[in-house]
């Protein structure tokens, strides 16, 4: 045999699971029993008030504290996720956007605290703020003064710790909000030349250093079930980035002008029903980032099997790992040079992609960048996900277990108490009493001055990363940093994306619901009204996003504001626009709590008469809790076709309003 091609075994990738919920001390245990059976790489989860800068007793954090991640308050709260681990020795990635600059600075002040040299700290901030306004949702200020934060942090990170990866590009959630292909390419690259452009303006950087900077910035990526296409989208980004760096930024160091990236892949395409079938797609979207040698991952997350069910357990993110470690330890993948290689099929694959995200990353560049194309970019994924979704409603699109192949024998993966995760709901008053106790222990005084010089370096332009460091050392907590910028900074509120409503002429059942729509509105003697609420912090837009179109679509006079408001707004919302009908959409596992307190608050401003429906990640067992509590429906992901819901909802309005009216 030729051994031209094969070799000693190449290291393996950074094994990771996407961890963290309930408290500090909860999520420290589990990841040193995940560490234990083989993880290399730590990737934190924050619950959503850490991750939009908000404290445990905030009005907007109430049922959301714990429940996607772990709470961290304070500097407190940073001890105890890190007991007993070597931050020296560890690679710890944080899944965080808009306070990465405070997250940063409880780890390095931890790192000082601890007598640890800040120069070996290893891992990655996520940092990007553009595909939060674009499809995640956590973000908190304006672009600009968000840019101005990054390139702080990239600007001080590479002579601080010049280990760390001071932002991660992260294309992941552009594919959950519905991109192709090549929009999560040009999106991509398009927001990491904004911050480029905007280091390289700031004047922190000396000339002579930018090629250190560029090598410095990394990416994270979504990997589907398109085996063939995400394989070439890879290797589109590694030639597109070196062709960026080359052209654009003048770098010649081949090692700077590495694509470093990490992935987690698909968890858009991981389905409710036959939920075991998510193995195989994991595994195939593993292989897709992993076999081209030219363009595997640095570090690869992935998803457990029941994910589209709630909180996995550490049994089933147990199971992720074994799959990284079979793929890379019992097979001979890492033995060989890259397999495609001279493969004509690859190759053109790879050059169409080039092509197509080359003509957007243009048009971006033509509206003045990615900040100045948020607008653009966020209706061009809403329309993408309208597209996708209705090629699954049609079966045009095959989706296993969902529109094809749907008998099913009963799953005993996930059956009985305890199939997933829960997180007590005590865990948030124990959260709040915690941060009480916090602020009354430390030097007020301290807090206080510390809090007053990390606004003046707002204002004044000065670097933000070493009073940001103070802060975290004077005790002042993760809502006080927020505030202090917001108040510097102000805050922002993302566009929707479904302004522009797509008419699909021909459709039989959108024209037959158009039409119930029609007549019920004649008969209640105006435009039927759906007011569409996110209540809380949940930002997973997408939902509610195609909800809102598709109701516009069929002729109702859909509200629909965006993400992020309490019970109370969306209350008011629905008396404003004399609502009919009260959707919320709720995916953070906070339904309970959120939906408990807005039918109180609509019962308040007497709108208890209205049918209110429920849409998101929700078990058996809370589907039935809120019936009870009067909800007229709940819809989860297994209810895949849009407008059926929408023809639902035309039903229950007419039964409220019409029929019991």
């Amino acid at each position: 045999m030729d051994k031209t091609y094969q070799h000693a075994p190449d290291r393996p990738w950074i094994f990771r699971t996407y961890a963290g919920h309930s408290t500090a001390a909860k999520s420290n245990e589990l990841y040193r029993g995940n560490l234990a059976k083989g993880q290399t790489g730590l990737s934190i989860a924050f619950d959503l008030p850490t991750q939009t800068a908000y404290d445990a007793d905030h009005i907007l954090s109430k049922g959301e504290v714990g429940k996607v991640g772990v709470p961290v308050k304070h500097l407190g709260d940073m001890r105890k996720l890190f007991d007993q681990l070597p931050l020296e020795e560890m690679n710890t990635s944080m899944t965080i956007n808009a306070p990465a600059a405070w997250m940063l600075a409880l780890y390095v002040a931890l790192a000082d605290e601890r007598g640890d040299d800040r120069k070996k700290l290893r891992g990655t901030t996520q940092n990007d703020i553009v595909k939060e306004y674009l499809s995640r949702g956590t973000y908190v200020f304006p672009p600009e003064p968000s840019l101005r934060l990054i390139s702080d942090m990239v600007s001080w990170c590479y002579t601080e710790v010049p280990k760390w990866n001071p932002m991660n590009v992260c294309s992941y959630h552009l594919q959950e909000a519905g991109a192709t292909p090549e929009q999560e390419l040009a999106y991509a690259l398009a927001t990491a030349i904004s911050v480029l452009d905007t280091v390289k303006a700031g004047g922190q950087v000396p000339e002579s250093d930018f090629e250190t900077v560029f090598g410095r910035i990394s990416f994270f990526v979504n990997a589907g079930v398109r085996f063939v296409t995400e394989l070439c989208k890879m290797r589109a980004f590694v030639e597109l980035w070196e062709e960026i760096g080359r052209e654009r930024y003048g770098v010649t160091s081949p090692k700077a002008l590495l694509f470093r990236y990490g992935v987690q892949v698909n968890s858009l395409g991981l389905t409710e029903p036959q939920p075991e079938n998510n193995v195989y797609r994991i595994l195939i979207e593993a292989m897709a980032v992993t076999l081209s040698k030219k363009a595997r991952c640095r570090a690869l997350q992935l998803p457990a099997w029941n994910e589209a069910l709630g909180l996995p357990r550490p049994w089933d993110q147990q199971w992720s790992l074994r799959l990284q470690q079979i793929l890379a330890y019992e097979t001979d993948l890492l033995e060989f040079e890259d397999i495609f290689d001279g493969s004509h099929v690859i190759e053109s694959k790879t050059e169409e992609l080039k092509a197509l995200a080359r003509d957007t990353l243009a048009d971006i560049d033509a509206r003045g960048g990615a900040t100045q194309s948020i607008d653009f970019m966020k209706e061009s994924l809403v329309g993408a996900h309208i597209e996708r979704i209705k090629a699954i409603e049609s079966g045009e699109l095959t989706v296993v277990g969902v529109n094809r192949y749907t008998e099913s024998e009963a799953s005993p993966l996930g059956a009985g108490d305890g199939a997933i995760q829960t997180v007590d709901p005590a865990e948030e008053s124990a959260q709040v009493r915690d941060l009480k106790e916090w602020r009354s222990q430390r030097d007020q005084a301290a807090a206080d001055e510390a809090l007053a010089n990390l606004k003046q370096a707002a204002l004044d332009g000065t670097n933000i990363m070493e009073p940001s460091i103070a802060c975290a050392k004077a005790g002042v907590t993760t809502g006080e940093w927020g505030t202090a910028m917001r108040e510097v900074f102000g805050e922002f509120r993302a566009p929707t994306g479904v302004a522009m409503v797509i008419k699909t002429e021909g459709e039989e059942t959108t024209a037959e619901v158009r039409k119930e729509v029609d007549r019920v509105s004649e008969a209640l003697g105006r435009q039927l009204t759906y007011v569409l609420g996110k209540p809380g912090l949940d930002g997973h837009s997408n939902g509610a996003e195609q909800i809102a179109a598709r109701g516009r679509e069929v002729g109702m006079n859909v509200v629909y504001e965006g993400i992020r408001f309490t019970p109370s707004e969306i209350a008011a919302q629905a008396k404003e626009n004399n609502a009919h009908v009260v959707g919320l959409s709720i995916l953070s596992g906070s339904h309970l709590d959120l939906v408990r307190e807005t039918i109180a608050e609509l019962r308040k401003v007497g709108l208890d008469n209205v049918p209110v429906v429920v849409g998101g990640i929700i078990p058996p067992e809370d589907s039935r809790a809120l019936r009870q509590m009067g909800i007229a429906r709940v819809y989860t992901p297994k209810d895949f076709k849009i407008t059926e819901i929408m023809g639902d909802v035309v039903g229950i309005v007419e039964k409220a309003w019409l029929v019991e009216g």
